[in-house]
C-alpha cells in the first residue's frame, strides 16, 4: 500500500480533507500510468492497476470504520459488510479509466448501524473522485435480484472479494453457488439472445469496439460466463486440455492478450473511457505500443491488422467452444429422428438452410470438407461445422480433384456462407491465395466500413442478395458460366490492394492467373480480367463528372465493348457499393448508376466512335508512361488529358503531343511557326479570333496538300497547314498570319465548283458535334471559301482534316453544335453549292 494512504489511516483529518488528500494522490497515480504501461502492458498492467484501485478501496473502507468506531474499531470479520468487485473490476480486468463496480454485500444485525457505515464509504470515494459503479444488497436478497435481471446475475457470478467480513463472504458464496445453478438453461439461452443482439449492433468494422464488437472482449466474457454457470470454473484456461486443446487456448490468449494491451493503451491515449478504435487515436497508439514498420502509414497498417486478426481469433474461438458447452443442456430426443432425415454426409446435417455437424476432433483434407460445402445450399451454419472446418489441414499440393472442388464453389447460388466458413476458419488464404495478402487489411480511405476481407466477403453476401429487380434481371440473363465468374469477380476485386501498383491492374492478373488453375476459359477469364481492372469506373464517372457529356460517356464504354460486359460491371457496382457498409447505397446512387448504365447502353451503338474512343484510350496510356508527359506540371497534364479530339491523340505522336501542347502552354494571344525543311508547313496556335478565310484566301496561290484544326485546352485553337512545295515568301507569310488576326480584314474569293451531292452533313453525329464532309475536285481557294462561309455564319470548327489525293479535295470537319449550324444547313449549303 501507498504510503501516504497508510498516514491516511492515522490521520485526524476531516472526512472532506481526506476525500481531497484522495483525490490528489489518486491523480497522482494515474500520471504514472503511462510509465507503468510502459514497463508492463497487458494483463499484467490490468492486474497492477486493478491491484492499486483495490488498495485505495480497502483505504476507504478502514477510514470509515475508523471514523465510526473510534479506537473501539472492531475487526473487519467482526463488521457485517463485505466489498466486492464486480465487472471488469472483477476479473482484475480494469482499464485505466473503466467504472469500479462495486458491489456491497451486508446482513442485517441489530447492534450495528451498517447503512451508515455504507454512507460513509461511498460518500468519501465519491468525494475522492472515484468513477464508482455501485450495488448495495442485504444477503439475503442476492437471489431474488439475480432472477430479476440477467445482467445482475452475470455482475453477481464474478464478484471478488476485497476487503470486509470473511464470514459473510462465505456465505455470499454460498449464495453465488445456489444462483449459478438456478435457471441455468434459461440463464444461457437469454445470454446467446444479448449476445445475438449485440454483435448484430457492433459487427467488425474500420472503428472496431473493442470491447462490445464482434470478437471484443465481451465476447471473451460470455465464454467465461457460461463455463462458469455450468461448470463453476473460476477462470476459461481451467477448460484447457478438457474443451480446448492447450494450442487452441494458446491462440486465443495472445489474442486476448493483444486486446488488452490495446485497450488500455486506447484509454491512456483518450484520456477518458474510450472502447472504440476512432483512426484519430491511430498515431498516438502507433507509439504507445511501439509498432515498428518503415513508414507511419505501415505501422498503422500493422496495428490495424493485428487488432483484426485478433478480434478474428476471439471471435471463432468463443463462439465455437460457448456452443460446444451449450450443446448438451439444448439437446432434446424429439430432434434426433429430424436430424437424422436431415443427414446430407457423415457427420454432416441442414436442417432448414443452417448446417451442423458434430464436436469430435477429427482431421480432414480440404477436398473432403469442400465436397460436404458443395453438396448444399446451406445459407447459414452452426459453430460445430467452424469446429470441423478448423481441424481441416492444408495440403502440402493442390491436387486436380481440390481445383474442381473450389472452382465448384463459384457455380454455388448461395455462396457467402460458404466463404464465410473458410474465412472464420483461417482456410479461405488457402483455398483463394489471391486473398491471402489482403486478410485482416485496414482500409483508411474514410469510404469502406469495413477491412477489405470483410468487405469483399460482404460484396458477395450483396450479390446474392439483389434488391434491384432490373440488376436482378440482369444477372439472371447471364449463363451459370458468366454467373461464376462474376461471383469470382466480386470476391477478388479488391484483392490488389497493399501493393505498389494500382490495385485495379494487380487484381486482374491475381484473377488470370487463379482463374486459369481453376480451368475457366480464356474468353472469360479476359472478361473478368476486364471487370476487375474497370471495377470503379461506374462509381467514379457516376458520382464526379458530367454522365450527360458525351466525351465522359464514350471514355468509359469504349473499354468495355459488349452489353454483356456493361451488365455484370454494373451488377459488380451495385455488389462493391452494398458491401461497403449500410446505408451506403442510397436511391439517389442508383438513379445515378442506372442512367449511367443506360447512356453506355446508348453510345455502344456507335461502333464508329467507340472505335475512335478506344484509339484515344490507348493513346492516353502511352503518352501517361512518356517521361517527358510525366515531367509536366500537373495542371498542363491534365489540360492535355482534357482535349475533346479523339482524332488529335490518334494522329500524333506522344512526342508531338507534348510538344504542342507545351507551345500552347505558352502562348497569351498567338504564336506562329513557319517550316521549310521539307515542304512548308504553317503551325498556328491562338487565343484570339483568326480569320481563317482571310489567312487562306492570301494563301490561295499555294497548293494546300492538308490541314487540320484541333480545339487544345484554355479556348486554344492549333492549325496545321501543309503546302505542296517548299518555295515561298516567308516575310509575306509572316504579314499574313499577323494580317489574320484582324477580324475586320475581308477577301473577296470565288466559290469553287461543288455539286451538292458531295456534301454530306450529319447533325446527329453526337450529343456535342455534328459532321460535314465534302469530296470535290481540288480547286484553288476552295478551302479558303469553306473557311469564310464559316466565319461568315459564325460557325466553330472543333475539328478538321482536309487531305488532297489524286486531285480531289476530301474535307472532314467536326463543328460545335451552338445553335449556328445545323438551323442554318440548308443557307450553308446553298451558300457552298449556289443551287
Amino acid at each position: 500500500m501507498d504510503s501516504r494512504l497508510r498516514q491516511l489511516l492515522d490521520s485526524s483529518l476531516s472526512d472532506l480533507e481526506i476525500s481531497k488528500e484522495l483525490r490528489a494522490i489518486i491523480k497522482e497515480y494515474f500520471a504514472t500510468l503511462d510509465e507503468l504501461f510502459a514497463k508492463t502492458q497487458g494483463k499484467d498492467f490490468l492486474v497492477r492497476h486493478t491491484r492499486y484501485i483495490d488498495s485505495i478501496v480497502k483505504t476507504i473502507y478502514k477510514i470509515a470504520v475508523r471514523k465510526l468506531f473510534g479506537i473501539y474499531s472492531p475487526l473487519s470479520n467482526a463488521i457485517p459488510l463485505t466489498l466486492t468487485a464486480l465487472g471488469s473490476y472483477g476479473r482484475e480486468q480494469l482499464a485505466p479509466y473503466s467504472d469500479i463496480d462495486l458491489m456491497l454485500v451486508y446482513e442485517e444485525i441489530e447492534g450495528y448501524n451498517t447503512r451508515l457505515l455504507i454512507e460513509k464509504i461511498l460518500h468519501i470515494a465519491w468525494d475522492a473522485g472515484l468513477k464508482l459503479g455501485h450495488r448495495v444488497h442485504e444477503i439475503g436478497e442476492l437471489q431474488s435480484v439475480a432472477k430479476e435481471d440477467i445482467t445482475i446475475k452475470t455482475a453477481l457470478l464474478e464478484s471478488r472479494f476485497i476487503i470486509g467480513s470473511k464470514y459473510l463472504w462465505f456465505e455470499i458464496q454460498s449464495e453465488l453457488t445456489q444462483i449459478r445453478h438456478t435457471d441455468q438453461k434459461e440463464y444461457v439461452l437469454a445470454k446467446l439472445e444479448e449476445a445475438k443482439r449485440r454483435r448484430k449492433k457492433y459487427p467488425l468494422n474500420m472503428q472496431p469496439f473493442l470491447k462490445e464488437g464482434v470478437g471484443g472482449l465481451r465476447d471473451s466474457n460470455l465464454l467465461f460466463w457460461i463455463a462458469n454457470s455450468l461448470y463453476g470454473v473460476s477462470s476459461t484456461r481451467d477448460l484447457s486440455g478438457t474443451l480446448f486443446s492447450d494450442e487452441e487456448y494458446k491462440e486465443y490468449r495472445i489474442a486476448l492478450e493483444w486486446l488488452f494491451r490495446l485497450r488500455a493503451a486506447l484509454h491512456l491515449v483518450a484520456g477518458k473511457k474510450e472502447d472504440r478504435l476512432l483512426m484519430q487515436y491511430i498515431p498516438d497508439l502507433v507509439s504507445k505500443l511501439q509498432i515498428k514498420g518503415t513508414t507511419p502509414q505501415k505501422q498503422q497498417q500493422t496495428l490495424m491488422s493485428k487488432t483484426f486478426q485478433a478480434m478474428h481469433t476471439i471471435d471463432a474461438f468463443s463462439q465455437t467452444f460457448t456452443k460446444k458447452m451449450v450443446r448438451p443442456l439444448l439437446f432434446e430426443s424429439t430432434n434426433v429422428p429430424l436430424f437424422k432425415r436431415a443427414r446430407i454426409t457423415a457427420g454432416f446435417y441442414e436442417c432448414e438452410e443452417r448446417l451442423f455437424s458434430r464436436f469430435i476432433p477429427k482431421e480432414r483434407h480440404i477436398t473432403n470438407l469442400l465436397q460436404t460445402l458443395n453438396l448444399t445450399e446451406f445459407t447459414q451454419y452452426d459453430p460445430s461445422v467452424l469446429y470441423v472446418a478448423k481441424q481441416t489441414k492444408s495440403p502440402k499440393k493442390t491436387s486436380k480433384n481440390l481445383l474442381q472442388q473450389i472452382k465448384k464453389l463459384f457455380y454455388k447460388k448461395r455462396l457467402y456462407a460458404p466463404l464465410r466458413l473458410l474465412h472464420q476458419a483461417n482456410l479461405l488464404g488457402m483455398v483463394v491465395p489471391p486473398l491471402k495478402k489482403v486478410l485482416h487489411m485496414p482500409q483508411f480511405d474514410g469510404y469502406h466500413q469495413y477491412p477489405v476481407d470483410i468487405h469483399s466477403l460482404e460484396c458477395v453476401r450483396a450479390l446474392e442478395q439483389i434488391q434491384e429487380p432490373f440488376i436482378q434481371e440482369l444477372f439472371d440473363s447471364l449463363s451459370p458460366e458468366e454467373q461464376a465468374m462474376l461471383r469470382l469477380v466480386v470476391l477478388l476485386h479488391d484483392s490488389g490492394k497493399g501493393r505498389r501498383q494500382r490495385h485495379h491492374e494487380v487484381g486482374a492478373k491475381l484473377l488470370r492467373f487463379y482463374a486459369q488453375k481453376l480451368g475457366f476459359t480464356p474468353e472469360l477469364i479476359e472478361l473478368g480480367a476486364t471487370l476487375i481492372k474497370y471495377h470503379t469506373a461506374m462509381t467514379e464517372i457516376a458520382y464526379n463528372q458530367d454522365i450527360h457529356s458525351q466525351k465522359v460517356i464514350y471514355a468509359f464504354t469504349a473499354p468495355l465493348g459488349s452489353k454483356k460486359t456493361l451488365d455484370m460491371l454494373y451488377i459488380l457496382t451495385y455488389a462493391d457499393i452494398k458491401g461497403v457498409g449500410k446505408d451506403i447505397y442510397t436511391s439517389y446512387h442508383a438513379n445515378l448508376l442506372r442512367e449511367l448504365y443506360n447512356q453506355a447502353l446508348e453510345a455502344l451503338q456507335n461502333k464508329e466512335i467507340l472505335d475512335e474512343v478506344t484509339k484515344r484510350l490507348r493513346k492516353e496510356k502511352a503518352l501517361m508512361r512518356h517521361p517527358d508527359f510525366q515531367a509536366l506540371p500537373k495542371i498542363l497534364q491534365k489540360k492535355i488529358l482534357s482535349i475533346d479530339s479523339n482524332l488529335f491523340f490518334i494522329k500524333h505522336k506522344p512526342e508531338e503531343i507534348i510538344q504542342i501542347a507545351k507551345r500552347a502552354y505558352e502562348t497569351k494571344d498567338f504564336s506562329y511557326k513557319i517550316d521549310e525543311e521539307d515542304y512548308l508547313t504553317i503551325e498556328i496556335y491562338r487565343r484570339k479570333p483568326l480569320n481563317l478565310g482571310y489567312l487562306l484566301g492570301r494563301l490561295s496561290y499555294l497548293d494546300i496538300a492538308s490541314m487540320e484544326v484541333f480545339k487544345l485546352f484554355d479556348q486554344i485553337k492549333y492549325f496545321r497547314i501543309e503546302f505542296i512545295g517548299k518555295e515561298a515568301d516567308r516575310g509575306y507569310i509572316e504579314q499574313v498570319i499577323h494580317d489574320s488576326f484582324d477580324m475586320d480584314k475581308q477577301i473577296r474569293l470565288k466559290r469553287p465548283i461543288i455539286e451538292p451531292q458531295n456534301i454530306t452533313i450529319d447533325c446527329d453525329h453526337s450529343k456535342t458535334y455534328a459532321f460535314m464532309g465534302i469530296e470535290a475536285k481540288n480547286q484553288k481557294g476552295l478551302l479558303a471559301y469553306l473557311a469564310k462561309v464559316f466565319d461568315d455564319f459564325g460557325i466553330d470548327i472543333a475539328t478538321a482534316r482536309i487531305n488532297t489525293v489524286k486531285g480531289r479535295a476530301k474535307d472532314m470537319f467536326l463543328i460545335e453544335k451552338n445553335g449556328k449550324f445545323c438551323s442554318k444547313k440548308e443557307q450553308i449549303l446553298q451558300k457552298l453549292t449556289g443551287a
